[in-house]
């Protein structure tokens, strides 16, 4: 497939600039963990998903679950970039009456697979999802992007230790590695590292890119779909915050809405067209 790596880097920033705007309007969400997964998101999107915004519910597409459901924010914007729904919508979020929760709905959003938030459960329906797919011996695939933090949760594991079991050859998994969650560094909280480890010896292909490399990212994507057998990870090493000076690695920004004055600095950093 070509690679159109001008339009990734344009709708990156697009997508950067959608998610400052829609989390000073609402003056509240996640701004860290949704910058830092700009790129993945981007990539699946607009480079390797079969998806169509006029049939979001078609059978044969491919499924993606954001399991850090915090991130929000990120799908919103893809989604609005994609076609899904009018970017208008995009400064509702968190608003009583907005179809955009804190986190995603899909009964209400228009391209979302899984409603999300309860760290663990999405990579869990992910798994569903794939095994949903060799039963029914269909050729979608199925992605999810967790958060290293959320690697602390229990149930992430016991979805893991399913996927290898049934050989979930169909399911790409990608960690948002930024090495920071709420309370700061993952290493200090409750260390899920060595990452790439720990899923090796739970029988996964696991692939270990820069999370903001769109080429590395496409790489990793298309050796996930040529291993048979077993289910792959790839580990994003990525920068909390990214594209945004002040809140980059800056565990103070997982949860925190920039003002109307920290907003206008961000966009003129990330630069680009509205």
């Amino acid at each position: 497939m070509e690679r159109n790596l001008q339009l990734l880097q344009d709708t990156a920033k697009k997508v950067r600039k959608n998610i400052i705007t829609m989390l000073t309007a609402s003056a509240s969400g996640h701004p860290g963990g949704s910058l830092s997964a700009v790129e993945i998101l981007t990539t699946l999107y607009f480079h390797e998903m079969k998806v169509d915004p006029k049939d979001p519910h078609n059978a044969d597409r491919d499924r993606f679950v954001l399991s850090k459901g915090h991130a929000a924010p990120a799908i919103y914007s893809v989604l609005a970039e994609k076609g899904y729904f009018d970017k208008a919508e995009l400064v509702g979020l968190r608003k009583t009456g907005s179809m955009l929760q804190g986190h995603p709905n899909m009964n209400y959003v228009p391209g979302v697979d899984m409603s999300t938030g309860s760290l663990g459960q999405g990579v869990s329906t992910a798994v569903g999802m794939a095994i949903a797919g060799k039963l029914d011996k269909k050729d979608y695939r199925v992605y999810t992007l967790l958060g290293d933090g959320e690697l602390e949760e229990g149930q992430v594991w016991e979805a893991s230790m399913c996927a290898a079991h049934y050989k979930l050859d169909n399911l790409t998994a990608f960690v948002d590695y930024n090495g920071l969650q709420i309370d700061g560094n993952i290493s200090d909280v409750m260390s899920p590292e060595p990452i790439s480890n720990k899923f090796e010896a739970f029988n996964w292909h696991v692939i270990c890119v820069d999370g903001h490399d769109f080429n590395a990212l496409i790489d990793a994507i298309e050796e996930a779909k040529t291993v048979k057998g077993k289910p792959t990870m790839v580990v994003c090493k990525t920068v909390k915050g990214k594209g945004v000076s002040f809140m980059e690695n800056e565990a103070s920004w997982h949860g925190t809405a920039p003002n109307q004055e920290q907003c206008e600095k961000a966009l003129q950093e990330i630069g680009g067209e509205a």
